[in-house]
Parts: C-alpha cells; sequence; structure tokens
C-alpha cells in the first residue's frame, strides 16, 4: 500500500523551510497564501475554512498586521466584521513564498523528464477536479 508520502521527508519539510526563510510562521505563510488574489476575506471565514478558532485568526492578523503585510478593514456589506487583506508588502512576500514553493524538490530527479511531464499533467487534472464544485450525493 501506498503510503502519504506528502507527508514526510523534503516535500513535508518544505513549507516549514520556507516559512522559516520568510520568517513567518507556517500559519501566516498559509493566510498569506489565502488571501491573495481576493478582495480580502472575513476573519470569521477564514477560521470555519480552516476549522479553528477565531482568536487563532486574530493572532495570526494581528502579528501580519505588525509586520505591515495585511491591514484589517471592515466588510462592505456588515461594518462590524472585519476583513483581512494584503498589503502590496503582502503580495510581493507572497509571490517571493509561491517561488520558493514552486522550486520542485530535488527527488523529483528520481523521474525522467518524460515521467516529470506526465507528472505534471497528472498534477494539474487533480488539482482541476479538486477544484469542481462537489456534487450531492445521490
Amino acid at each position: 500500500m501506498v503510503g502519504l508520502w506528502f507527508l514526510d521527508g523534503q516535500a513535508h519539510d518544505r513549507v516549514h523551510e520556507v516559512a522559516e526563510a520568510l520568517d513567518l510562521s507556517p500559519g501566516q505563510l498559509k493566510a498569506i497564501t489565502h488571501l491573495v488574489g481576493v478582495d480580502g476575506v472575513r476573519m470569521g471565514d477564514l477560521a470555519g475554512q480552516w476549522g479553528c478558532d477565531a482568536s487563532y485568526i486574530t493572532t495570526l492578523a494581528d502579528a501580519l498586521e505588525m509586520r505591515g503585510l495585511v491591514r484589517r478593514t471592515a466588510d462592505p456589506r456588515d461594518r462590524r466584521v472585519k476583513m483581512v487583506v494584503l498589503t502590496p508588502s503582502g503580495r510581493l512576500l507572497h509571490d517571493r513564498a509561491f517561488a520558493m514553493l514552486s522550486e520542485p524538490p530535488a527527488f523529483i530527479d528520481a523521474l525522467s523528464a518524460s515521467e516529470q511531464r506526465t507528472l505534471r499533467d497528472l498534477m494539474r487534472k487533480l488539482a482541476t477536479a479538486d477544484a469542481a464544485p462537489r456534487r450531492a450525493s445521490a
């Protein structure tokens, strides 16, 4: 049986290494990746998506805001609700993190160029399937 190899070794350590190189916690790095490309996310929505306590999101937002990577703003639909928005500095840091995370790990060299292309194509197919709307069970 094939194990969950991506939870071990280089692939697992990569997020932690990139976060450390950028002086972020893994949670802060995750937050930045969830904020890119959107006009902000409700803090409560992040807590719900991640299945964590809202106070954890507040702690992440506090740390990122102190570094000038995010700012808090009122939700235009409900001014009582706070949203987190990436700043230009936050976008630049995200781009650096994305570039670092996009570098293939050394173990990919175990595959031939043809096998690497096949793996790329299969991973794209899986990513597309994962992003597709979920169908209700029959």
